[in-house]
């Protein structure tokens, strides 16, 4: 077999192939490795404008996002080439990441989404379809300045209890806050509360399925329910939030539209008044913004990471997004601001690139393929009316200094 036909071949189970049907076995309960939530912020100081664009009253804060982290094995290839480069060995994932740090400090907060399991530092490792990923990836978004991720995926289960407690006890190790699994059914009653100087923000996530596995215990991770989320943000709020965002994982993967499943469920949550902003992913594709009646949904961020897929263009593209919040003399808080930036992974190296129209990192991407996935990503974006409601693409090379 020819080394190219063997790449199609496992790029092919990865990208492409339906997701398995089949009921896992779980392992034993691993000790849980979870600390205590941060707690959320006093009451916000009336005067901190926050980073990001100028803010409209007295008080802001700005939360940036992005999509899944999705570690395949030519990534960790790749991060032990840098690392022989970097003398950060055996894996440094830091150089692929390097691009989004501009993004990361103009917010106050940034959250990104681990999709898969993590393995010991020295493995064994594995790919597509039961995930078991080099921890050092956490370790660069740590170092890029993700302060948090979300855990829910249909990819949680895939190296069972143990897979999923080695996973959050890396990102407790990092200091980095975690909500959407959990290692003790104590943890999984808490909500993840985020504080700023000028304010505190709740992720409330869910995913829509394990693949056909189970989880050991019901409460290891949130699976959708908009009841459920709805129930979560109350209390989040009860326990001092003064923003609460909602994160679905859900949708048909490469899509360029959002399912049923994600417009019922996105809408529920706008709808019950407990929710500022919503955002998904999953699809490994951009999918549209909304406006829902003055909620904005950002229904899907695509790939912040991930091995290049021969077939679907989308699969290798991204968005990253910042919501500001400002807070009115009533103390109601409301999106201020929604900027976005496209993205796509380029390989030789493999790296992430900003194709925002300000070039952020210079010419990552080659001109011609910075236009496709501009073409591409653009029209999808604005497909549900975003830019008639006032989102528009960050460029950050323009923000206030």
């Amino acid at each position: 077999m020819t080394g190219t036909l063997l790449l199609a071949l496992v790029l092919a189970g990865c990208m492409g192939a339906p997701e398995p049907d089949g009921a896992g076995e779980p392992s034993g309960r691993a000790p849980s490795s979870s600390v205590a939530p941060t707690p959320p912020s006093p009451t916000a100081d009336p005067s901190i404008p926050g980073k990001g664009p100028a803010c409209p009253t007295a008080n802001c804060f700005s939360l940036m996002l992005a999509g899944d982290l999705l570690v395949h094995p030519q990534l960790w290839d790749q991060a032990a080439a840098d690392a022989a480069a970097t003398g950060k060995g055996p894996l440094d994932y830091e150089p692929l990441l390097a691009g989004q740090e501009a993004y990361i400090a103009a917010s106050d907060l940034a959250v990104c989404h681990m999709e898969t399991p993590v393995a010991e530092p020295d493995g064994p490792y594995a790919g597509y379809p039961m995930f078991n990923v080099p921890p050092q990836i956490l370790t660069a978004a740590a170092s890029a300045g993700y302060q948090a991720c979300t855990t829910a995926s249909n990819h949680t289960m895939d190296a069972g209890t143990a897979g999923l407690n080695r996973t959050l006890g890396v990102l407790d190790s990092l200091g980095m806050e975690h909500t959407g699994s959990y290692a003790s059914e104590a943890d999984a009653g808490k909500p993840m509360i985020l504080p700023t100087e000028g304010g505190s923000v709740a992720v409330i996530e869910a995913t829509y399925g394990l693949n056909g596995l189970q989880a050991e215990y019901p409460w290891q991770v949130d699976m959708l329910d908009a009841g459920m989320m709805i129930a979560k943000a109350r209390t989040a709020r009860d326990q001092g939030a003064d923003v609460v965002v909602g994160a679905i994982h859900a949708g048909d993967e490469y899509a360029s539209a959002p399912n049923t499943q994600q417009v019922e469920t996105a809408h529920a949550l706008a709808d019950s008044g407990e929710f500022d902003f919503i955002y998904g992913h999953h699809t490994h594709s951009v999918l549209p913004i909304e406006n829902y009646n003055g909620t904005w949904i950002v229904y899907g961020l695509g790939n912040a990471v991930t091995e290049l897929s021969p077939w679907y263009d989308v699969n290798n593209e991204g968005l990253i997004v910042r919501a500001q919040f400002a807070r009115d003399d009533d103390g109601a808080w409301t999106v201020s601001d929604l900027a976005w930036a496209p993205s796509v992974i380029v390989r030789d190296p493999y790296r992430w690139c900003s194709v925002a129209a300000d070039l952020p990192q210079g010419e990552c991407a080659s001109s011609a393929q910075r236009e496709a996935v501009r073409a591409r990503t653009i029209p999808v974006v604005e497909s549900m009316g975003a830019a008639g409601a006032g989102a528009q693409e960050w460029l950050v090379t323009q923000d206030p200094q």
